[in-house]
């Protein structure tokens, strides 16, 4: 695995004294240099993975090195794993004749126990792994024909090896995610979570913990597709032309449709996992295929509002900062947090479980500040299904490049993820959500600028609230996930009628 001339491996050795020593001195003899290292006994004792810096001829030799020893994690094969019990004469060499046997089957020995003081003095208990499962059965022959034994045990499913392939079978459960891909881009993803586990850990969380949520977050999008998928709709006329469709998934972000005799106009797209379920969804609503959409409008990169861009042949507006997330595939790009392995490796993970499919034809609003509302520059005034928005540029809070749409006449605004009403959320929304701040600490890659921004947010629409009151209306507030809400006191609370859609 390479990255300019640093270049990764993942090193699989015996639990013994000296094979880390081993490698290291490998590395050292080819005058590589050793970038980042990451053991953990407790996880997987007979794993570890590498980054070093050298020439591309330099990591093949050192990698050829390593593969002669046996020393190189290259598949993803589970061992097979054998338990017996032999029964050995009790004489001096006996046992080291055995051994004998399972070295030459390239056989590691993972647990022995023997005592002559016990009620069967000439047997001894070995469990065994081998990494070909097809070596087993020869092995058995060969020892059949020179002992007796017996079988205790016999799995070729990984079950009895928790911790000596750990990382191995965690990498069954994610093929299970994402479906069958090539073991070479299952070790690069095994490689980039040891880095997300490596940090976290630093900062006191819980590798196991890491794990799980690793998993539970692409499990839980597999299992809410299909006829497992629901979405919380809110259908809100605002006048006789125009209609607002708020579609709430089971996780991440809202997908809105504007609707008017002679335009249909989406707002954010959701997850690429839920296209086919979106589609469907439109389709009993009444859209069809959407052939006629050509606008899209993305308020910011993170996948669960752009992932499923790059399945419509519609225009993908947005802003630059947005497009450079995208392309570059680190949702820090553009803050004071760029450089987070964090912020870089939860966004591949996401949009590797997510089926991320990023907009194909891309627009990008101006840079020109044409005015201000509030702490917001405007950047661009658009018309949508008829009504003139103002196109704000957020401050960086929860991610650069993210915009905000405000029309005053309908005192209608999509604020993105700076301002939502969590009171809306269902609990395995909550739930889902909280998985990604175990992973990156914060979704918000500028916190205090997050604060900012939804201060501003708010007093920006109680203005737009005053106005519209006046007018007989509320502010309608289309936040990034929830449902569309009023202001109420201190908080937000629903607006209008929330109805369930389900599959039929």
């Amino acid at each position: 695995m390479e990255e300019g001339n640093r270049f990764s491996f993942i090193s699989r050795m015996p639990d013994q004294p000296g094979a880390l020593y081993r490698v290291a001195e490998i590395i050292k003899m080819y005058g590589a240099n050793i970038n980042r290292i990451h053991y953990d006994h407790n996880i997987n004792p007979c794993v570890v993975f590498f980054e070093v810096t050298c020439s591309h001829e330099v990591y093949k030799e050192i990698t050829d090195e390593l593969g002669k020893i046996g020393y190189l994690q290259t598949s993803l094969d589970i061992p097979a794993f054998l338990k017996i019990n032999v029964y050995l004469s009790n004489r001096p060499g006996t046992l080291l004749e055995f051994l004998e046997y399972t070295t030459a089957a390239g056989a590691n020995i993972v647990f022995v126990d023997f005592d002559d003081k016990g009620s069967h003095p000439e047997k001894i208990t070995i469990s065994l792994t081998l990494e070909n499962s097809s070596a087993v059965d020869e092995l058995l022959n060969r020892l059949k024909s020179r002992y007796r034994l017996e079988i205790v045990e016999y799995d070729v499913t990984g079950e009895h090896l928790d911790e000596t392939v750990f990382y191995i079978r965690f990498a069954q459960e994610l093929r299970g995610i994402i479906g069958e891909r090539e073991d070479s881009f299952l070790l690069r993803l095994l490689h980039d979570i040891s880095r997300i586990v490596q940090e976290l850990n630093n900062l006191g969380e819980d590798p196991r913990q890491v794990f799980r949520s690793i998993i539970t977050t692409g499990k839980t999008l597999r299992d809410t597709t299909g006829e497992s998928f629901y979405a919380d709709v809110q259908r809100i006329e605002l006048h006789e032309d125009v209609i607002l469709y708020c579609f709430q998934p089971p996780c991440g972000g809202n997908v809105f449709l504007l609707a008017s005799p002679g335009e249909k106009v989406i707002v954010d797209t959701g997850f690429g996992i839920y296209y086919r379920d979106l589609m469907n969804m439109l389709g009993f609503y009444g859209f069809g295929d959407l052939r006629d959409l050509e606008n899209i409008y993305i308020t910011h990169a993170d996948a669960d509002h752009c992932g499923a861009a790059g399945y419509f042949n519609a225009v993908s507006w947005m802003h630059s900062g947005t497009y450079r997330i995208i392309k570059e595939a680190n949702r820090a790009y553009g803050s004071r947090t760029e450089n987070s392995i964090l912020e870089e490796l939860y966004t591949k993970l996401i949009n590797t479980f997510s089926n991320m499919n990023p907009p194909k034809r891309v627009e990008v609003f101006p840079s020109v500040t044409k005015g201000k509302e509030g702490i917001f520059p405007v950047i661009d005034v658009i018309d949508i299904a008829g009504l003139e928005f103002e196109v704000l540029e957020s401050i960086g809070g929860h991610v650069h490049g993210q915009i905000f749409l405000l029309c005053r006449e309908q005192g209608l605004f999509f604020m993105g993820d700076s301002l939502i009403n969590f009171n809306s959320l269902t609990s395995d929304r909550k739930r889902f959500n909280s998985l990604a701040k175990v992973l990156m600490t914060s979704v918000n890659v500028d916190s205090e600028k997050a604060r900012l921004e939804r201060r501003a947010l708010l007093d920006l629409a109680a203005e737009v609230d005053e106005d519209m009151s006046a007018r007989g209306g509320r502010c309608l507030l289309c936040c990034g996930h929830g449902a569309v809400s009023i202001l109420s006191g201190d908080g937000m609370e629903t607006y209008g009628r929330v109805e369930r859609y389900t599959p039929r």
